[in-house]
């Protein structure tokens, strides 16, 4: 069973990586970036997207750690 893991494990990373290099090659067109009045070079669409990815997973759990959970209200047991 560790081995058909492992090997679906495998796949799954083949495919993404595939998925990864198709995206980054038919987005090379050349863009600028303009925020709050800061401009970046020009660099391809791919990398724009790539770094807004990492922020986002690097943001996602921390904002995740920030934020206090809700307390769950037990519920009741009922008597039939």
């Amino acid at each position: 069973m560790r081995g058909v893991k492992r090997v679906v494990v495998v796949l799954t990373v083949l495919v993404v990586a595939l998925i990864v290099l198709a995206f980054v090659l038919e987005n090379q067109q050349v863009a600028s970036l303009s925020f709050f009045g800061f401009a970046t070079g020009e660099m391809p669409v791919s990398v724009f997207v790539v770094v807004a990815l990492i922020i986002g997973m690097l943001i996602g759990p921390l904002l995740s750690m920030w934020m206090p959970k809700p307390r769950r209200t037990p519920i009741p047991a009922t008597r039939f």
